[in-house]
């Protein structure tokens, strides 16, 4: 690593300093969640302006930074290896759910940032495996021990918005029969027996979210901006308020008035207060925010 970005990484931990807290849940952290902790769920938004080049394009060396500041930063280890290997044993089946909707997928860049520290705490490559859709016949997902859970942030014709939750539809056979009430009942997937319990870490990619749409398919770059973030945390509900909550932000700032999101994300409301996943109460997550502020909007 280059001295230039070990010196991006260090001044975001010291803007962190004092407010990162130690709410980290013991030695298995994920083990709170899946069922809904009686703590706060601590969540980390980490931002770096320079993450976007002027084409669009993700810069590599900053994404390794971000994601290698805020996983320490929410485990309360001092780098990222100590993090990984907290988060991930050498004996596990990895399986790291992706999204892949062509308009706006989670990053490739991230996807092997996250298999590498997989990698890092020991994993062999052949027990890491990374996709999105056909995961029921999937060989690393059917068999794995752990999971990583990434995507991006977006308005959703059916579920209002996707979300993390969302993202594990596909671990059912039949994913319409979530349909129903706009999605509202998605948490009940997290406690199948291929995802109960299996979840390590949670990555909300804000990078360029949409934040309007209408129809299933809609992407108008429009309603899409740099906001050049990443939310991770143990807890998928308390990640996926706190990237609602943004993007609720940022349609009132560009619509001049409040507008909620239609149909409503009721889902992760519910995720906490129906199905106990985990905490959605702003009241009830800690959020650390690192990095660039300009515009955080939270």
């Amino acid at each position: 690593m280059t001295t230039k970005k070990l010196t991006r990484r260090e001044a975001l931990k010291n803007m962190a300093l004092g407010a990162a807290g130690s709410l980290f849940l013991g030695s298995l952290p994920w083990k709170a969640f899946g069922n809904k902790s009686a703590e706060r769920s601590k969540v980390v938004l980490i931002r770096d302006k320079n993450l976007l080049d002027g084409s669009g394009n993700i810069n590599k060396g900053v994404l390794q930074d971000m994601l290698d500041t805020a996983v320490p930063t929410l485990t309360g280890d001092s780098d990222a290896g100590s993090a990984w290997e907290k988060i991930i044993k050498p004996d596990d089946v990895v399986g790291i759910k992706s999204n892949h909707w062509s308009r706006l997928r989670t990053p490739v860049a991230l996807e092997q940032l996250i298999k590498e520290r997989v990698m890092g705490a020991g994993v062999g490559d052949d027990n890491i495996g990374i996709a999105d859709k056909g995961i029921l016949n999937n060989s690393i997902f059917t068999n794995s021990t752990a999971l990583i859970n990434s995507r991006p942030m977006r308005t959703h014709d059916w579920a209002g918005v996707g979300s993390l939750i969302k993202n594990y539809i596909l671990f059912h056979p039949r994913p319409s029969d979530y349909h129903p009430d706009t999605c509202a009942d998605l948490a009940e997937v997290w406690k199948k027996p291929m995802v109960k319990g299996k979840t390590r870490l949670n990555i909300l990619v804000m990078i360029t979210p949409l934040f309007h749409g209408v129809g299933p398919h809609h992407f108008n770059e429009k309603y899409t901006w740099k906001y050049n973030g990443l939310i991770v945390g143990f807890d998928p509900v308390a990640v996926d308020a706190t990237g609602l909550r943004i993007i609720q932000a940022r349609r009132r700032e560009f619509f001049g008035e409040e507008r909620p999101i239609s149909p409503s994300p009721h889902h992760i409301e519910l995720a906490d207060t129906r199905h106990n996943l985990g905490n959605a109460d702003p009241a009830n997550i800690e959020l650390v925010k690192m990095g660039w502020k300009e515009g955080i909007l939270i």
